[in-house]
């Protein structure tokens, strides 16, 4: 059966999807663990940084993570799951996007949702210069629905990479950004555009001939960065081809890699269409999980592990 139920109940008052996103982001924090950089040249020309840790004793299993707009592998929720992995015997490559580990980006391009061929790269360094056996991938947000577009496309999967787990999955870019437009998530909205235009304005100094000061002026909303840069710099006609190229919900029927989707029902940045219970009961590879509680990227739990990083742990054991 595909469609799991779920037994997440956390105390009050994380049963408040904003309280328990808001916590996960601002005010969590992870300690003990050590993270070493590495940096990858694509054949493009440009480069992406892994921050690697390790468990402690020599293993053939790594875990990929990836995580949300705008993140970096230093947001608790990505070296949250890396010291649970490490704990257990899993070594753990976080990736950062083109532009996220503090350093911009050599090209005008950067990273976005359908931005599969930057973690086939990472596969295929996994698989070409290290000595893993058993690869496994936990996305967030954008990171989740990066990972399950990946698994569905047309390609050869590398038979190494035995399963994975996307958590808080926007799987209709569309569908999530009308979400994320409401004035429920204001706060969300204007800090994502802030920070993503502050990122544009260093692009706009490297490549002045590429964006003007008036366009940037005519950000407003999401949509219309993604209208402005993201679309354009990434090959797409417009925002909306970009929301309907990138989605991964039409690439779940043909995952054949064992996978788990975790979407909180209280989670605001999600869309009725967010939540693939038909694609993933049409696909026995394919488990769906959706707790009432978790917010986005949430899921606060005992001890300072969240249900998601216990959950993708029993997961990943069982395959």
């Amino acid at each position: 059966m595909s469609l799991i139920p779920s037994r997440y109940n956390p105390p009050f008052p994380f049963k408040n999807g904003h309280f328990s996103t808001i916590y996960a982001g601002l005010i969590r924090k992870v300690d003990g663990l050590d993270q070493t950089r590495e940096r990858i040249e694509l054949n493009d020309g440009d480069f992406l940084d892994l921050d690697w840790s390790y468990a402690t004793h020599p293993t053939t299993s790594v875990v990929i993570l990836l995580h949300g707009l705008e993140g970096n592998a230093q947001r608790p929720y990505i070296t949250g799951s890396a010291k649970q992995f490490n704990i257990h015997g899993i070594d753990a490559c976080a990736v950062n996007y083109r532009g996220c580990s503090g350093e911009p980006n050599r090209l005008y391009r950067s990273y976005h949702s359908g931005a599969t061929e930057d973690l086939a790269a990472v596969i295929n360094h996994l698989l070409t210069e290290k000595k893993y056996t058993n690869i496994y991938i936990k996305g967030f947000s954008l990171g989740g629905n990066m990972t399950l577009k990946y698994l569905g496309e047309d390609r050869s999967v590398p038979k190494e990479i035995k399963g994975a787990v996307a958590v808080s999955v926007p799987c209709n870019l569309y569908s999530s950004l009308l979400e994320l437009l409401k004035p429920k998530n204001t706060l969300y909205a204007t800090r994502f555009k802030k920070h993503l235009i502050a990122k544009l304005r260093t692009k706009q100094d490297l490549f002045p001939e590429k964006i003007s000061n008036l366009e940037i002026s005519k950000i407003k909303t999401l949509k219309d960065f993604d209208d402005i840069y993201t679309s354009r710099a990434h090959g797409f006609r417009d925002a909306l081809d970009y929301y309907q190229k990138s989605s991964s919900q039409q690439f779940i029927h043909s995952i054949k890699t064992p996978t788990l989707i975790i979407n909180a029902q209280n989670d605001s940045f999600l869309g009725e269409q967010c939540y693939p219970s038909k694609e993933a009961g049409e696909n026995s590879y394919v488990q769906f999980e959706q707790p009432l509680y978790g917010g986005h990227v949430g899921f606060y739990d005992e001890k300072n592990i969240t249900y998601t990083e216990k959950r993708a742990l029993k997961f990943v054991e069982e395959l």
